[in-house]
């Protein structure tokens, strides 16, 4: 099941008009029991590694997905992805049923790769209760380039790359109370690849970078501000967030991992204040294939976002800046509107 899978991938015009690079000495081709990648000199190795079950019924559409969210984390630490390796989890079935489920799966995983040039250098898959996809990242960075969330300077501008929104969103899907419209449009920033908005954020010389997944853009920011031993004040007003997202939050469908995100909530100076604004609940939305959340200079924070946009990134947005520690005060101040 697996090779007639491999197979047809590999005899698809996309595969065989784009090989891997030469740093790939023994990848998916091969049958040795494990990948050879070549590290370019004077470069450090980034590893993440994700993992999660299918949120959409579409396995093409699922893999694309999985893809982006599993690159944003070199992509946020300012490395440039070498390789990666897969684990899927395929629901049971008749061995033709799992063939095909497979190969549109690998097929979304090599359109999301070639555009991002990433080559997948092999695997593993096994049966389950339900599609599950997994990706093991690699990358590699000069030791001068590596971005972290401690850079974070006095006077920075905060910008979200992406708008917030998914939790709710897919939440609201799985009780079939989503409109298809919010859901394509979801789909298509969470497929988006951040290769080029980490480009445009270092011509504009980020500071600190990371991205916005499960905990939420409160709790990712809160890594970000207790790193750089900075405070933070947010313009709750000024976030971008997806259509379909308010008014889902507004029936009170939230996701599942919504609760344990609002222990963040510790970290607001006035959360009292906002806590009854609709906005509010967004803060602790947890993101699937979320956008970068980064912080450049205030004089570069304009353009920046004017040059984000102009690349496609439509929703990019200046949503905070960073002020001067206040130790007894907690780290994080919405601002008032």
């Amino acid at each position: 099941m697996l090779n007639q899978a491999l197979q047809r991938l590999q005899l698809s015009e996309s595969v065989r008009h784009n090989p891997p690079g030469e740093e790939v000495l023994i990848g998916l081709t091969a049958p040795d029991d494990a990948a050879v990648i070549q590290v370019p000199p004077g470069q450090l190795m980034v590893h993440s590694v994700d993992f999660f079950p299918a949120l959409v019924n579409d396995p093409f559409v699922f893999a694309q997905i999985v893809v982006k969210h599993g690159l944003n984390d070199l992509y946020a630490m300012g490395a440039t992805p070498q390789s990666v390796l897969a684990i899927a989890t395929l629901p049971h079935a008749i061995a033709d049923k799992q063939s095909e489920t497979l190969f549109q799966l690998l097929s979304g995983l090599q359109k999301a790769l070639l555009s991002a040039q990433v080559p997948l250098v092999g695997g593993h898959t096994t049966s389950g209760d339900q599609l599950a996809l997994g990706l093991a990242c690699n990358g590699g960075v000069t030791p001068d380039s590596v971005l972290r969330k401690q850079g974070m300077q006095v006077g920075d501008v905060l910008i979200l790359s992406q708008p917030l929104g998914t939790g709710t969103l897919f939440a609201a899907d799985m009780r079939y109370q989503a409109k298809g419209r919010w859901i394509e449009a979801a789909i298509a920033h969470m497929i988006q690849p951040s290769a080029t908005a980490l480009r445009c954020l270092q011509q504009h010389d980020v500071t600190a970078c990371t991205d916005v997944t499960g905990f939420g853009l409160l709790g990712h920011l809160l890594e970000m501000v207790t790193a750089s031993q900075v405070t933070v004040a947010l313009t709750l007003q000024d976030l971008p967030i997806l259509s379909g997202a308010r008014e889902t939050l507004r029936q009170g469908i939230v996701s599942s991992l919504q609760p344990q995100n609002l222990q963040a909530a510790r970290s607001l100076q006035n959360a009292a204040t906002y806590a009854g604004r609709p906005d509010y609940p967004i803060l602790f939305d947890p993101q699937t294939a979320g956008g970068l959340l980064a912080t450049v200079p205030s004089d570069h924070a304009v353009d920046c976002v004017a040059h984000l946009r102009q690349l496609g990134y439509s929703t990019a947005t200046c949503i905070g800046r960073v002020e001067i520690a206040r130790p007894a005060e907690s780290p994080i101040t919405i601002e008032s509107w």
